[in-house]
């Protein structure tokens, strides 16, 4: 069952044209990444469906009914923008946030005892927000954001500013949240953090959806047969019609890694097989694309350098 629906979303300011005809469904209690380079149309589907602003064309529905104000109790939001009151004392600007959501002052205190211990930071609860560095804040803002249970938690750009430490607690939560029942939309450019998280991917590009499915399926339906090969010999004797050496360096105990493309369509036994004989084999895996890798190959012709560097491709 899904439990966002969208049909063929517009929405224009002005002469921009920000989203056109966007579709996408979103498995309930999954973890789905919104991908696209910055412009992209991303921020505005988010504020679509955060009811912030509205759709010229094209239907939301939540639980297969049309979007209404009545479903913003059932959202969480983390904005790339964060929003907290600088002269607010953290435990102040939470229990504002809780009540917000029309939590009660008890249930409200219970809730943000338990996330100030999850996170380990109990003795933040009388600092300012000013007083806070931009990872603290963040770990604030997004206690607000959940704190009500959603149902639906939308987070963009999540981890802009956390340390690896704190990156990977959030990635816990985020997992802990999906067991509990919570269905997350996960808003990035940064693919790779997709390729870890995300169960499905919707990718956007200049307003218009370009590819949607599971991370693992999408990475399939693009692979190149291409398989990483560490091997004993330093030289392969392999036939130019259907094997192409991508290339090869040394490893560690005097071994040689070697990138093999299959050219006629052959299975990967079939290079085991040609392999063998020729090399004694100590690893064989297929290398399936990145998402980054095939977000760059369908937008071939524009992929330049700040493309790449805003998809986090080196």
């Amino acid at each position: 069952m899904n439990i966002l629906t969208a049909e063929n979303v517009t929405k224009a300011y002005s002469s921009h044209l920000a989203l056109e005809n966007v579709s996408f469904e979103i498995p309930t209690q999954s973890i789905f990444g919104l991908l696209g380079p910055n412009g992209a149309g991303k921020t505005t589907l988010i504020r679509i469906i955060n009811q912030i602003i509205q759709a010229d064309a094209g239907e939301i529905r939540v639980n297969n009914v049309p979007l209404r104000p009545a479903h913003i109790e059932l959202v969480g939001y983390l904005p790339e923008e964060r929003g907290l009151y600088k002269k607010m004392k953290v435990g102040e600007q939470l229990l504002f946030l809780a009540q917000l959501k029309g939590l009660s002052k008890s249930e409200s205190m219970k809730r943000i005892r338990y996330w100030l211990e999850r996170f380990e930071i109990k003795d933040w609860w009388s600092k300012k927000v000013e007083d806070l560095s931009k990872g603290m804040a963040q770990k604030i803002q997004f206690i607000g954001t959940v704190l009500h249970e959603p149902k639906i938690i939308i987070l963009d750009e999540p981890f802009s500013g956390f340390d690896p430490v704190n990156a990977q607690l959030i990635t816990d939560v985020i997992f802990d949240l999906r067991e509990k029942g919570a269905t997350i939309l996960f808003s990035t450019h940064r693919m790779e953090t997709v390729e870890a998280l995300c169960d499905r991917a919707l990718m956007i590009n200049r307003s218009k959806k370009i590819l949607e499915g599971s991370t693992q399926g999408i990475r399939e339906q693009y692979r190149t047969h291409t398989f990483e090969v560490i091997h004993s010999a330093s030289d392969l004797r392999l036939s130019p019609e259907r094997f192409v050496l991508m290339n090869q360096k040394p490893v560690e105990g005097n071994l040689t890694r070697s990138d093999i493309r299959i050219l006629d369509g052959s299975k990967g036994n079939a290079l085991l097989q040609a392999l063998i004989g020729s090399t004694e084999i100590h690893s064989f895996r297929e290398k399936l694309p990145s998402m980054a890798e095939i977000f760059i190959s369908l937008v071939k012709g524009e992929s330049d350098e700040g493309l790449k560097r805003d998809l986090g491709i080196n």
